[in-house]
């Protein structure tokens, strides 16, 4: 094999009595979480990633930190009755089990529900993870009570957002790091799993070159030597395929129309995918490649890290949505309701965009944006800065982006905006159409009560405590002049999760076509689904992409631990 005058011993092939117990590929979430448990069962731990070590921590770095709890403190006073049996219904209302492929996925679904709703908030606080008083209503569905969506809040903002729930695990790791029980490698990507007599042995890959890329900057795919490391068990904790928007359009489903042109980055380019293939050539079984989880609010960073990077605004249920053409959506694909459901009807329509329009008063109230970056005061727990939420104005990130984003368009009068969305249409905008439809909400605002059905979700919205808090805007007419200026915001389509996977067990055990265990071979967070290959069926409750990098990463440490 080759090597390099500045490649450590442990990126050499060691002998047998050198070999760890495990070896993690991929330094993301749920790598970390099943390396502590195997550091804290006392067992030894290679982790390898491609990425230089900047970016360790991998996409949960980057996200708003939204965990899913079942029947927390935080809901009981904020006034949410939540339970197992509620979320169940939720969760598979939601998720469609409907294939023969959804045996594993409906054991994880069920176990991660246990989870939720037992250990999984003492486990986080006692590994000092804390979390923001107002529980968030994400994904809140709006058809009957049996299909998709949270019928309560269950977004648990960590305090300190990614970073905060990466914390413990970065932590843990580096401790093992510095006490000669974990070996940590940058720059190694797998390019092979070494299987002998029917059993994953190890790992083969390509050295790169080092690179001072910041976190979630490309960097470089130079090849300056080769590494071969054995184990007593592999577990591939690589990500999906969000960052690889060739990989997202061959696996784009009909239901969901035609793939779009032109797609937002909701991920760094790492996020490519590469080990999915390399663990089917070792015969892991990959399954439900064709679910997927896009956001349809996304934006263009005007300060961008990656190639193509988007912010997906976390919109409130009050800004008027219509397509690219001028035209309402339909009930109820209202902001923040139906993410796929949205996207479906939005695909069907031809175009790669659509429109928020709104108020001043609207966003200063509902606009916030996903990421850690996004929200300083949360990320970096200053409870001055947080206080501002509350007060008048909109906060800082969201202000930025208004006046700098490439999508905002501000004015005074609805006739300007109007003329301001024609100047960023790709397709005719049809300018009568969109004044009757902001003119005919204005009409229904007359009265406290009426027809319009996303005037009533926004008045039950405010019927939750949170949400009339921090949330959502008392409803107005957007031609309010005390409201103004009017909004308008350009929406693209954002990529983001992979919702199928390598198929595993309950333990993380990576099966085969024959559906039995691969010999040393386990696997967690996304490349899994999240867990078995598909966790939440075909669509998500939000708050569980973390969480279920956090369960499945802990049940494959814990597993490979056992032995």
């Amino acid at each position: 094999m080759t090597t390099t005058p500045t490649e450590s011993a442990a990126t050499r092939r060691p002998g047998a009595a050198d070999q760890p117990d495990a070896i993690v590929v991929g330094a993301g979430l749920a790598g970390l979480v099943a390396a502590s448990e195997l550091i804290d069962a006392g067992r030894r731990v290679t982790i390898v990633d491609q990425e230089p070590a900047a970016s360790l921590g991998g996409q949960a770095w980057w996200s708003f930190g939204g965990l899913f709890l079942i029947d927390s403190p935080e809901q009981r006073r904020m006034g949410v009755n939540d339970s197992l049996a509620l979320a169940r219904q939720d969760w598979l209302g939601s998720a469609g089990f409907d294939r023969d492929e959804d045996f594993w996925p409906r054991q994880w679904a069920e176990a991660y529900l246990q989870f939720a709703a037992g250990e999984k908030r003492a486990w986080l606080h006692e590994n000092g993870v804390r979390f923001f008083p107002v529980v968030g209503w994400a994904e809140r569905g709006g058809d009957s009570a049996g299909g998709h969506g949270n019928s309560v809040p269950r977004f648990h903002i960590t305090w300190g957002t990614g970073p905060g729930v990466l914390a413990p695990f970065v932590r843990r790791v580096k401790e093992g790091v510095a006490a000669g029980a974990v070996t940590l490698l940058h720059r190694h990507r797998v390019d092979e799993l070494i299987v002998e007599s029917g059993r994953v042995t190890g790992v083969r890959g390509s050295v790169l070159a080092d690179d001072p890329a910041l976190r979630g900057a490309p960097s470089n795919r130079d090849e300056v030597g080769d590494f071969e490391l054995r184990g007593g068990a592999v577990i591939v904790t690589s990500g999906g395929i969000g960052g690889n928007h060739d990989l997202v359009r061959a696996a784009w489903p009909e239901r969901l129309g035609t793939p779009p042109a032109h797609m937002l980055s909701g991920v760094p380019a790492h996020v490519d995918g590469r080990m999915l293939g390399i663990s089917a050539a070792a015969g892991a079984r990959l399954i439900n490649g064709d679910r997927m989880w896009h956001y349809t609010e996304g934006i263009e960073n005007w300060n961008p890290v990656w190639n193509r990077h988007g912010i997906r605004i976390l919109p409130g249920p009050s800004s008027l949505w219509l397509d690219a053409r001028g035209d309402r959506l339909p009930a109820p694909l209202f902001p923040g309701f139906d993410t796929l459901g949205t996207l479906e009807y939005l695909r069907k329509t031809g175009s790669d965009y659509s429109w928020f329009v709104l108020t001043q008063k609207i966003i200063e109230k509902e606009f916030a944006l996903s990421g850690s970056e996004q929200n300083p005061d949360l990320t970096n727990k200053d409870l001055r800065l947080l206080a501002k939420r509350i007060g008048s104005g909109a906060p800082a990130p969201v202000e930025a982006f208004k006046e700098k984003g490439a999508d905002f368009i501000v004015a005074d009068t609805l006739d300007e905006l109007i003329t301001g969305m024609q100047r960023l249409s790709d397709v005719p905008l049809d300018t009568a159409l969109v004044a009757k439809h902001v003119r005919e909400r204005d009409r229904e605002l007359d009265n406290d009560f009426g027809k319009d059905a996303q005037l009533a979700a926004i008045r039950g919205a405010r019927a939750y405590r949170g949400d009339k808090l921090i949330r959502v805007a008392s409803p107005h007419k957007l031609l309010d002049p005390a409201a103004g200026p009017l909004i308008a915001v350009k929406l693209h389509i954002l990529t983001r999760k992979s919702l199928g996977g390598i198929e595993t067990d309950l333990d993380g055990r990576v099966l085969g076509a024959d559906g039995e265990p691969i010999g040393g071979l386990y696997s967690a967070g996304e490349a899994s689904g999240f867990g078995g290959g598909g966790v939440h069926g075909y669509r998500a409750l939000e708050g569980t992409f973390l969480g279920g990098c956090l369960f499945s990463g802990r049940q494959a440490g814990r597993a490979v631990a056992r032995g």
